[in-house]
């Protein structure tokens, strides 16, 4: 019986249904690298996208782990957590870990037959509901987009000096719960002001408007906000957790960012510990990274879930949304992911 594992990568380009707009840029397509981890006839598929805002390619990720190569594939049969104890050794940046690590993790539930909820003493009960996002563009744009995906919850980007008019526009349309995304693109008396007339508008939170430094600025905004305050880019790994607590109300998980699954289970506990919110977002990845983020729904209050829902086609087949928003898991053990694409 092998107990080694066979490690191949691939990179894909996603084509999004529609141009994607945050405060800080644009773009049609998102890149993205699938690792596949393969032992005994299983094979676990894991998923990072390239992402400029952090340095991350898919250059630099092919290579730092083609240079771990020997290292990885040399690995026994263990837990994912002695898997991750592994790649913590290696030279490694988080994206690159992270697709490891959904790999490893996908493959272990294959293995033992069971999703990887079940493995963790979860039940895939009182899901929260994913939002849906609406990318930041004209009104007319944006209104289009929420028109064409009837959805319940959606998370709204902003960025400009109209936010509050743009989110006034959107609401003549739905009744839909909004959640707001500035991405680093407010000041604290902006957040303070537009969160009053915000929360008018039925906006649930408001999700990282300081940029992430701004630490005396978040501390007027945790003062004063009438809305509550989600970190997305200040918390970046376990170490910025902690901190966070001191100053937002909640934290927003990227496995890409923080180094995947098994770091993300470490920062759930140790904000629950802390009293914040948890919610776990998405960076537009296929359906590969968006099963792995379902097995965590049992865990979270919020989740940013909708990457396979942006993309023209997707390349994978596992954790599905129905047009209710409900999530049905497949049969498949572990992340359940099966690949579309040829591999």
């Amino acid at each position: 019986m092998r107990t080694n594992l066979k490690l191949t990568l691939k990179p894909f380009k996603l084509e999004l249904a529609h141009s994607f707009g945050i405060s800080r840029e644009r773009h049609d397509t998102q890149d993205t690298l699938i690792a596949a981890l393969e032992r005994d006839g299983h094979t676990g598929y894991g998923e990072a996208t390239s992402n400029p805002y952090y340095g991350i390619t898919m250059a630099s990720m092919q290579r730092e782990i083609g240079a771990a190569r020997q290292a990885i594939e040399a690995h026994g049969r263990t837990a994912p957590e002695d898997f991750y104890r592994l790649l913590e050794q290696l030279d490694l940046s988080h994206f690159s870990r992270c697709a490891l690590d959904l790999a490893y993790n996908d493959l272990y539930g294959k293995e033992l037959g069971r999703p990887l909820y079940e493995i963790w003493g979860t039940e895939a009960r009182h899901l929260p509901v994913t939002n849906y996002t609406i990318g930041l563009d004209s009104p007319e744009v944006m209104v289009a987009k929420m028109l064409e995906r009837p959805w319940p919850v959606y998370k709204i980007k902003l960025g400009t000096d109209h936010d509050v008019a743009l989110v006034r526009e959107l609401r003549r349309h739905t009744d839909a719960v909004f959640r707001v995304d500035a991405n680093c693109a407010w000041s604290a008396s902006e957040t303070i002001e537009n969160a009053r007339a915000l929360k008018q508008l039925g906006v649930e939170f408001i999700e990282q408007p300081l940029r992430a430094d701004d630490w005396s600025g978040m501390e007027r905004v945790a003062h004063r906000s009438v809305l509550p305050i989600i970190a997305d880019e200040a918390c970046i790994v376990e170490q910025d957790v902690e901190r966070c607590s001191l100053h937002y109300n909640g934290i927003n998980i990227k496995l890409t960012k923080c180094g995947g699954l098994t770091p993300a289970r470490r920062m759930i506990r140790q904000a629950r510990e802390l009293g914040l919110k948890v919610m776990v977002g998405c960076m537009t990845e296929s359906s590969v990274g968006i099963s792995a983020i379902a097995q965590l729904l049992p865990q979270l209050d919020y989740v940013d879930m909708d990457g396979a829902l942006l993309l023209k086609s997707d390349i994978a087949r596992g954790v599905h949304l129905t047009p209710n928003a409900e999530v049905v898991y497949p049969a498949l053990g572990g992340c359940g992911v099966t690949m579309l694409q040829p591999f």
